[in-house]
């Protein structure tokens, strides 16, 4: 998809303040630091319209990115952020479980890990809790870059294990210094796109 316009809506922390309508929206859920703003800022084509942190955890808020006036990509907070409060995790915890359980225009989940580490026990946590609520998930396996070719499959081997992947869920290999997979990924969302609510 060739992105002609990108820019943040909203950043909200409640259900009334999601945009209205009906685009489809994808989540974006990650742990702090796996690349979510370069991952958004490269498909999007833009240097800096997520901004990208040297300090994890500074995402606390849903941020609604509407792109060619089409989509929603919906950034969650990052989690196993230690420097958070136990508090303010359970805050975020509980936003971004009413999102995803409630909001009829999410159409995925895209789960971000970084290729060169087994995800996270969060991060299977995320991809089970997505699957709980019967929620489609895309893996992103992002800094394939810092890897050598010829481990990419040793390592996407990992990740389907390590997460249990169904059969049908994607995985795609993702560089955003490259732009590895960018291509592959706008075509599995646009998938999502044109499925008809059931």
């Amino acid at each position: 998809m060739k992105v002609t316009s990108a820019e943040i809506v909203i950043s909200a922390v409640k259900p009334e303040q999601y945009p209205e309508g009906d685009l489809p929206e994808f989540a974006l859920a990650g742990r702090s630091n796996v690349g979510k703003s370069s991952f958004i800022n490269k498909m999007i084509n833009r240097k800096a319209l997520a901004r990208t942190s040297s300090k994890p955890g500074k995402t606390q808020t849903l941020n609604f990115y509407l792109i060619n006036e089409l989509l929603h990509f919906v950034d969650v907070p990052g989690y196993g952020y230690a420097k958070v409060s136990k508090t303010e995790r359970a805050a975020w915890g509980k936003m971004i479980e009413k999102y995803l359980t409630t909001r009829e225009q999410l159409k995925a989940v895209v789960l971000i890990v970084d290729l060169r580490h087994p995800p996270t026990n969060d991060d299977v946590l995320m991809y089970d809790f997505a699957k709980h609520y019967e929620l489609p998930v895309v893996v992103i396996a992002t800094k394939a870059d810092k890897i050598p070719k010829g481990k990419w499959d040793k390592h996407l081997k990992v990740v389907r294990e390590t997460l249990e992947l169904e059969p049908d869920d994607h995985i795609i290999k993702f560089s955003s210094e490259t732009g590895l997979g960018k291509e592959q990924a706008w075509t599995v969302l646009q998938s999502y796109m044109n499925e008809k609510n059931s």
